[in-house]
């Protein structure tokens, strides 16, 4: 369970890059909003930079426009609470320092299991 949350939080950082002609960015005060698009025109996930970092709340759609994931970044580090709906399931992954501290997996509001 957790080598599949890693690939997952790793491959959610590496989509930022992956369709680099399909997003738009907005300047929002201090940090700079990117938004990118799936070849469809649904958006395929937004967050925001700090100084060229990732920072804050990102979140991640799936082609249908359906939410499939919750990450936060401090600074370009992964941080706090991070969330991915699959099928049925919820799986939380907690962060602290950059490194992965918790992953609680919850099935029909219950938790199916636990990891530290």
């Amino acid at each position: 369970m957790r080598t599949m949350m890693i690939i997952v939080a790793c491959l959610f950082g590496g989509m930022l890059f992956a369709q680099e002609s399909n997003v738009e960015y907005f300047k929002k005060g201090d940090l700079v909003k990117g938004i990118f698009y799936y070849d469809n025109g649904v958006i395929q996930q937004e967050g925001t930079y700090k100084n060229g970092k990732l920072h804050g709340q990102w979140i991640a759609y799936d082609r249908d426009g359906k939410k499939n994931a919750v990450a936060y970044y401090h600074k370009g580090n992964k941080t706090g609470k991070w969330f991915f709906w699959q099928k049925d399931k919820l799986v939380e992954v907690d962060y602290n320092n950059n490194d992965i501290a918790n992953v609680t997996t919850y099935k029909n509001e219950t938790i199916f299991a636990s990891e530290k």
